[in-house]
């Protein structure tokens, strides 16, 4: 019997972003031994092209998806998309062509605005927003707060929550005891260098840090539109010695920066599950971050890193000392760290909650009672 086919709609596989690494774990995830896996691409991360060039493919992309279902055969689309204005109004064409054309559909939010804040009190396109969620067949986040906030805006739709999962043995093989409490500590960023971010603010606890007499030094690594931008931003605050720009890195590069870093810097003001946080925490790297999204799943207060308040430079300033000042505590934290990205956050562990989804979407012959109540079950 032919296995079903699943298109998974997200950016280029090429692209620095947490939705194509998502998407390139399940493609060389165990869901190929059960399901026909393959990748439509949608979005502009990792395009290089004209404005022109742009508009054209955004109107005849969802053209191209049509296409795709009929010409494989789909039987579930997965998309993959975040509740911000320009995913949602690109994906809304995704996700109505794809129902069209008879695929179920798996519409996975990475993170974004919670929908009862998404458009404000401009009650007409919240109600579009309620209509939306009401076409895929099932909808999936990342974080408990999310999956709480949806089944409260939208009731009467199936709501799951499904974290992200990492391959966590190349983590684990790089991962290593810090000891030395004479060495400066040694922080470090993953990811989009972006105003939301919260860089800025980290680049000022940095400095703060530093002029208490704390010994220190970030490397930032990734790329993005503030780039420039930030490394002024290091020069104009005489942090050219403790700061340094790694530029984007992949794969054994980016396991072996993470795998000489003692603490990792996530001041976002928002987030989803970020697979920086997963990969850190895999090499047993604790972390400083913000409560945003699910960060607060994964981490607990004193055992993994510590919590800051967004958009302050004086809380980073103080976790960073108080790191710096334990470097017991930080050993402690990193077994800790890497115990719970291999219990809870693995591709495994992923993959096998994916199947049991699908597998209950996938049921032709069933009413859709039927399918629910299996839906239900694989939650």
């Amino acid at each position: 019997m032919r296995a079903p086919v699943v298109l998974l709609l997200g950016p280029g596989r090429e692209a620095l972003s947490g939705v194509t690494t998502h998407i390139n774990l399940l493609l060389g995830s165990k869901l190929r031994e059960e399901f026909n896996l393959a990748h439509f691409r949608v979005g502009s991360e990792g395009r290089s092209e004209t404005k022109a060039g742009r508009l054209l493919r955004l109107v005849a992309s969802p053209f191209l998806l049509g296409a795709a279902i009929i010409r494989r055969g789909v039987a579930i689309v997965h998309l993959n998309t975040s509740l911000n204005a320009r995913a949602y109004w690109r994906d809304l064409a995704y996700l109505v062509v794809a129902k069209l054309c008879g695929a179920r559909v798996v519409y996975q939010v990475h993170g974004g605005a919670l929908p009862q804040r998404f458009f404000g009190a401009r009650r007409s396109l919240a109600a579009l927003l309620r209509a939306t969620l009401k076409l895929p067949d099932i909808v999936v986040v990342l974080a408990q707060r999310e999956l709480e906030a949806y089944r409260a805006f939208a009731p009467e739709r199936q709501v799951v929550i499904l974290p992200n999962g990492i391959d966590c043995g190349p983590y684990f093989k790089h991962a290593r005891a810090r000891t030395d409490p004479t060495a400066p500590l040694g922080l470090i960023y993953v990811g989009r260098l972006a105003w939301d971010k919260g860089l800025y603010e980290a680049l000022r606890g940095l400095r703060l840090a530093r002029s208490l007499g704390v010994g220190a030094r970030l490397v930032i690594v990734g790329s993005g539109p503030e780039d420039a931008r930030l490394q002024q931003y290091v020069r104009e605050l005489d942090l050219v010695d403790d700061v340094r720009f790694a530029g984007p890195a992949r794969g054994e590069h980016k396991i072996a920066l993470l795998g000489k870093a003692d603490v990792l810097l996530l001041p976002s003001y928002g987030e989803g599950l970020p697979f920086a946080l997963l990969e850190a925490m895999a090499a047993g790297v604790p972390v400083i971050a913000t409560r945003v999204g699910a960060i607060p799943d994964v981490m607990t207060e004193g055992v993994h890193g510590l919590f800051v308040p967004p958009r302050n430079p004086d809380a980073i300033a103080g976790a960073i000392a108080e790191l710096a000042a334990d470097r017991k505590r930080l050993v402690r934290m990193s077994a800790v760290c890497r115990e719970r990205i291999a219990t809870a956050y693995s591709i495994e562990r992923a993959a096998d909650e994916l199947s049991r989804l699908y597998r209950a979407l996938y049921a032709p012959s069933e009413t859709s009672d039927v399918r629910n109540r299996r839906l239900d079950r694989s939650a």
